[in-house]
């Protein structure tokens, strides 16, 4: 990091200037993560009576933090399943018998620069009186859930769903008092409207219709009210489909024997996430951070529903094991859209931020339940390959998460500064 020159009026005011070298200690010293976000609270130095004359100031060299290798890490996970009670069920591996540890004790290092630890209490300063929301499907709410343990050691949320929600299961909603932050969990796995089309009801591959010109409406009418969204679907794209734009029926992935043109899974998913961010870029009061958290891989060696399942115990090295091609083909067009957004967001003040786990969560197929997983909405076991045991790798999505919202946080720090002096 490098401090450009900075040019003060004359030495006039000498307790202006000292204000200004505290100002860029604190600075600086809060980009080293060094000292607690709270400290700014009592800087007096974004006073408009400040008059400095300061070129600019220069953040540390972006990394690509995503680029990286999982090395051992032997002092284990920021939390057990025994010191975060807040720990479901469908994540506790630990609890329903998993016998191993080795695969909470890796950690993912980025080649050229370092991923910081994950501090709660510089997360929960950052959302000071802010609300997010992990819109998605159930392994957004498995990253959620990770969150929750990670804020755990500082402080613990009043489950407020039953004020705010007819289905506590799939919608969730929770309140720090002390730093006034909501968190909610809003269930969409299309991201778009939806509904069974099965005759003989819904069950795990059944038909569905999905309405890929139509946000669903179960977050677009309420999305407006938060300052960060983290979206993120997948795995429901596998089933059989019917897509449907201007209310007809255009298409259909794996309905065979009917008369209907053929569309492949990524044109409904490329679809889909065209209409959320197209929702969100027209929404009149929305100005949050939108990030999208990359494409979920699963790791069934085997048939999932024949005996399927995720027996290793150790990551993959980089190149042990190579991404099959639907996993790299739902990743790519989900970029593909985020790009195009996060255009269309620079010409109205909205960002939009890419968290790009598919590939480095591609060599952890050590981290999911395998026969350890436990049914979310049932008391029943499962061999579960597509969400992640907790504590685990998925805690990794949520170091990046702040590392990106801290960064976000100091830009915009450093706007208030050139504004105000």
């Amino acid at each position: 990091m490098k401090f450009q020159t900075m040019e003060l009026p004359n030495g006039k005011n000498s307790q202006q200037n000292s204000s200004i070298k505290v100002f860029l200690l604190t600075f600086s010293l809060l980009l080293t993560s060094s000292i607690p976000l709270c400290l700014l609270k009592s800087s007096p130095l974004l006073l408009p009576s400040a008059k400095i004359n300061l070129k600019s100031i220069e953040f540390e060299k972006k990394c690509d933090v995503f680029n990286g290798k999982w090395v051992p890490h032997p002092e284990g996970p920021y939390y057990t399943n025994q010191t975060c009670p807040l720990i479901i069920d469908q994540h506790n591996c630990l609890k329903n018998g998993r016998p191993d540890t080795e695969f909470m004790k890796w950690r993912w290092k980025p080649n050229d620069c370092e991923l910081p630890l994950f501090d709660a209490t510089h997360f929960l300063e950052i959302v000071r009186g802010k609300s997010m929301a992990f819109l998605g499907d159930s392994v957004g709410r498995n990253q959620m859930q990770s969150l929750l343990c990670l804020l755990a050691n500082v402080a613990y949320p009043e489950d407020i769903t039953d004020k705010n929600s007819s289905n506590p299961l799939y919608f969730k909603r929770l309140y720090y008092a002390d730093y006034q932050f909501t968190l909610a969990a809003l269930w969409s796995p299309f991201l778009v409207k939806s509904r069974d089309a099965d005759p003989e009801g819904h069950s795990f591959d059944s038909l569905m219709n999905i309405y890929l010109d139509e946000a669903d409406e179960a977050w677009a009418n309420q999305i407006e009210n938060f300052d960060y969204v983290i979206m993120s679907v997948g795995q429901w794209f596998f089933r059989p489909l019917f897509f449907y734009e201007k209310g007809e029926l255009v298409g259909c992935h794996k309905c065979h024997g009917n008369n209907i043109t053929s569309l492949t899974r990524y044109y409904g998913y490329r679809k889909a996430f065209r209409t959320a961010f197209t929702t969100l870029l027209n929404l009149k009061n929305y100005k949050g951070t939108t990030f999208l958290r990359t494409f979920s891989v699963a790791h069934f060696e085997g048939d999932w529903d024949k005996g399927g399942n995720c027996p290793r115990t150790r990551p993959f090295a980089s190149q042990e094991m190579k991404m099959d091609e639907y996993n790299w083909e739902f990743y790519v067009t989900q970029v593909e859209e985020l790009r195009k957004a996060e255009e269309q967001g620079k010409k109205i003040g909205l960002t939009f931020e890419l968290l790009n786990t598919t590939e480095i969560m591609w060599l952890r197929p050590d981290g999911h339940p395998s026969r350890y997983g436990h049914s979310m909405n049932k008391n029943s076991t499962v061999n579960d390959c597509v969400h992640w045991c907790l504590p685990g790798p998925v805690d990794t999505w949520n170091e990046f998460l702040l590392y990106f919202m801290k960064r976000e946080f100091l830009i915009r720090l450093k706007g208030k500064l050139m504004k105000n002096v």
